[in-house]
């Protein structure tokens, strides 16, 4: 029987599998997508029972039309959005709907976090910067002063890695990356915080036990394999959080290396041996995928810029994509590709719902500066895929002021897939960029990794990425470019910093008539 490893990568609005070889070929994938619930301003949540129908759904796909055949899968590993809560009874059966990670209900509840902890000892203790209403500490906060119905049957409460993890094994376990962000865990010791467990009011025994990622969690539950088609012999791993698993598909797994993930969002990661804090407390750091690593990581606006632009202002591209089948971001990427570096001039901030680390702004909006008669639309996409950047090369500043200095840029997700604007990021970093084979699948192929690891086919992370990751493409920057976008960029910090203080007066609340 091959040796097939399934990786159930579950993001915030679909659910992808993709099963791979021992040797990092991908054999089959499929993607489901489902709903968030928004009833109102600030809560997101999710029916916990749609991830296990999604998980079926994809393989019932692969197998019917992908040809796959389901009894040869011998491994299972994960890959996980972090901070997603699920409340259980005891039983084990939700109460509720899953708080889903962008919910920010619990704003009062992290305020009075920060008055009872203070946020530098929550950076200190958890390696978050600051605590905040996304964080699960004040979620359950939140459940347990609001639905004290819902509250007094919980018995579990899990992250949504355990949660599967206990569907698929009937053990109640969450690892190290997950847990990382939770605010209710010790980073340095990886044991839970007893002080924040006590004052958000969580029973040490609702928690389950904590493993390393990539460990092995036991076989399938045999009804779980009937149910899904799969051979009771399966194995199922730990997996972690979806950017460590992201960062390790792409073998970014050594000090000196950074991956950058273009999506909706802006990605990116540094992995580091120590633990390793930012004196200024811009950087958040994270357990990573090996026993006792860890990882700069943050994320903020990223392709979802040049998407707003391509919605509000390229009806032509869109058209040409419609009738003649051309992508309408190849058409960009080729206008893009006719203006200088630095397009002449023209300065974007693709701030459209605020920045994120290492320049923390929530009130932070987009900008255009700059802009004369001269400039085109052409110019103002290449300045939003620079403004992108501008962003890696910041933080990329940031890590190595502290002591992380970085040699090469792994780079994944949609973005990876313009040759534009992969040039762009390797003149603006000075660094050379590599996309690996399986760039477009990164956390899926992470989350096979750490499968193998945990069932002995390989005997460490780095066997692993060697005999799964391959460098297919690189991007070599141009020394004359780079120097050239060093003048714009330090431009763009700047023009961020200055205008800080309108970002702040707009987000004041307005009394009396509009004087505008």
């Amino acid at each position: 029987m091959a040796e097939l490893i399934l990786a159930i990568d579950i993001g915030t609005t679909s659910l992808k599998t993709a099963v791979f070889t021992l040797e990092g070929r991908k054999v089959a994938s499929a993607i489901m997508e489902y709903s968030l619930l928004t009833p109102k301003l600030n809560i997101v949540e999710s029916p916990c029972g749609i991830y296990m129908e999604s998980v079926r759904a994809c393989l019932a796909t692969m197998e019917q039309l992908e040809g796959l055949h389901l009894q040869e899968i011998a491994t299972i590993g994960f890959s996980v959005q972090s901070e997603t809560l699920l409340f259980l009874d005891g039983d084990a059966r939700p109460v509720r709907n899953a708080i889903v990670w962008m919910d920010n209900r619990a704003g009062e509840q992290a305020e009075r976090l920060k008055e009872r902890f203070g946020d530098e000892l929550c950076y200190q203790v958890t390696g978050q910067v600051s605590f905040e209403a996304c964080w699960p500490a004040a979620k359950v906060m939140w459940v347990r002063e609001n639905e004290p119905e819902v509250w007094s049957r919980v018995r579990h409460i899990l992250l949504l890695e355990d949660y599967m993890l206990y569907l698929f094994t009937g053990r109640f376990v969450s690892e190290c990356s997950l847990l990382s962000s939770t605010e209710y865990w010790d980073i340095r010791t990886k044991e839970y915080w007893p002080e924040m467990l006590e004052y958000v009011g969580i029973d040490p025994a609702w928690l389950p036990q904590v493993i390393e990622p990539g460990e092995l969690v036991g076989a399938i539950l045999p009804e779980v394999a009937k149910d899904l088609g799969l051979s009771t012999q399966v194995q199922v791993s730990s997996g972690c959080m979806d950017q460590v698993a992201a960062a390790v598909g792409v073998g970014n797994i050594y000090p000196g290396f950074f991956s950058e993930n273009i999506g909706a969002s802006l990605a990116v990661c540094a992995p580091t041996k120590t633990l390793t804090y930012d004196p200024n407390r811009r950087m958040p750091v994270h357990y990573f995928a090996m026993p006792d690593t860890y990882m700069m990581h943050t994320f903020t606006t990223g392709g979802m810029c040049l998407r707003w632009f391509r919605d509000m202002f390229c009806r032509s591209e869109i058209e040409i994509q419609d009738s003649a089948g051309l992508d309408a971001y190849y058409l960009m990427d080729l206008e893009a590709a006719q203006v200088p570096p630095g397009s002449d001039g023209l300065l974007a901030l693709p701030h459209l719902q605020g920045a994120m680390a290492p320049d923390v702004n929530l009130n932070a909006k987009a900008v255009f500066y700059g802009a004369t008669l001269k400039h085109t639309k052409a110019h103002f996409i290449r300045s939003i895929m620079e403004s992108l950047g501008y962003i890696i090369c910041r933080n990329i500043e940031t890590v190595s002021e502290m002591g992380l200095k970085i040699s090469r840029i792994r780079t994944m997700g949609g973005g990876s897939k313009s040759d534009i604007w992969n040039q762009i990021k390797a003149d603006i970093t000075g660094r050379t960029l590599e996309i690996t084979g399986c760039s477009q699948d990164a956390a899926c192929l992470g989350a096979a990794i750490l499968a193998g690891i945990a069932v002995g086919a390989f005997e460490n992370v780095e066997a692993a990425v060697a005999s799964m990751v391959r460098v297919e493409q690189c991007y070599r920057p141009h020394l004359e470019i780079h120097q050239r976008y060093m003048e714009q960029y330090e431009k763009y910090k700047i023009l961020f910093s200055s205008l800080s203080p309108l970002y702040q007066l707009d987000a004041q609340p307005r009394s009396g008539q509009n004087i505008f």
